[in-house]
């Protein structure tokens, strides 16, 4: 397929929802082509189907299992072929994963092969046509990254690995692709709903966490898009192998005032 040279081709994973639904419509809103996946199929991606009905030249989507190394594999190259080039990997997928520490090996092995291996490999798939692009990676990871709270291992070990990956793919892959981190935090999707509603009172809850973030209150799925869109622009070309937390200056925080 022939794209406008102005275009970008860009690939976000965990499309059907949330974080990744808002990346995916930001890059589309900035006129570049967004081939979007997720773990749905398109019958059951309400919000992917609603996107290809919206931007019918610009968005393509696939059901893809990102814990399946072929899958990712024959998913890249798809694109690489149909389009010519890639431009940016957005490597969001991912899910909670809180079982605690004790969790179960099956436990472990899932939120790794997920929350870890899954974007190290999306990546390693990609870098061929990334370098020649000069393209950008952009890792989402989670301010679980640098501070949890309990029962949330094992995700937040993986998410702190991504810190990692994120320095090792700037260091070995530079300067011919240039990789940067996001960590969200509380972000006003229905992931964070569900865990506001596993509380006696979901309302209350929700309070309770917006009171905790200097700004006052949760963030937005867009604005990661937003974040998103700016890093893989050369306006952002000197920020590399670092992660970005967006989190309300909820980590600013030393001490809660309910905990004093």
């Amino acid at each position: 397929m022939t794209t406008n040279p102005q275009q970008r081709v860009v690939i976000v994973t965990g499309t059907s929802q949330g974080i990744g639904h808002a990346i995916a419509k930001t890059f589309l809103d900035n006129g570049d082509i967004v081939i979007g996946c997720a773990f749905s199929t398109l019958e059951k991606a309400s919000q992917a189907q609603q996107m290809l009905a919206d931007y019918p030249q610009q968005f393509h989507y696939h059901s893809v299992d990102v814990t399946q190394t072929t899958q990712i594999k024959q998913f890249v190259a798809g694109v690489a072929e149909q389009f010519g080039r890639i431009d940016v990997v957005v490597s969001n997928a991912g899910k909670n994963v809180f079982k605690g520490i004790d969790c179960e090996e099956s436990d472990w092995a899932h939120n790794f092969d997920l929350n870890l291996r899954s974007h190290w490999y999306l990546a390693k798939c990609a870098r061929p046509a990334l370098e020649k692009s000069r393209g950008v990676i952009l890792v989402i990871t989670s301010n679980h990254a640098f501070s949890t709270m309990p029962g949330c291992a094992p995700y937040n070990i993986s998410k702190r690995a991504l810190l990692s990956l994120v320095q090792s793919l700037t260091i070995e892959w530079g300067p011919a692709i240039r990789t940067v981190g996001i960590a969200p935090g509380f972000i006003d999707t229905a992931g964070n709903q569900a865990w506001f509603d596993a509380h006696p009172d979901a309302i209350i809850a929700r309070e309770k966490t917006v009171r905790k973030h200097p700004v006052g209150r949760i963030g937005r799925p867009e604005e990661v898009g937003e974040l998103c869109l700016f890093l893989a622009s050369g306006k952002a070309g000197f920020i590399a192998g670092t992660t970005i937390v967006m989190d309300g200056g909820r980590s600013a925080i030393m001490q809660d005032e309910d905990d004093e």
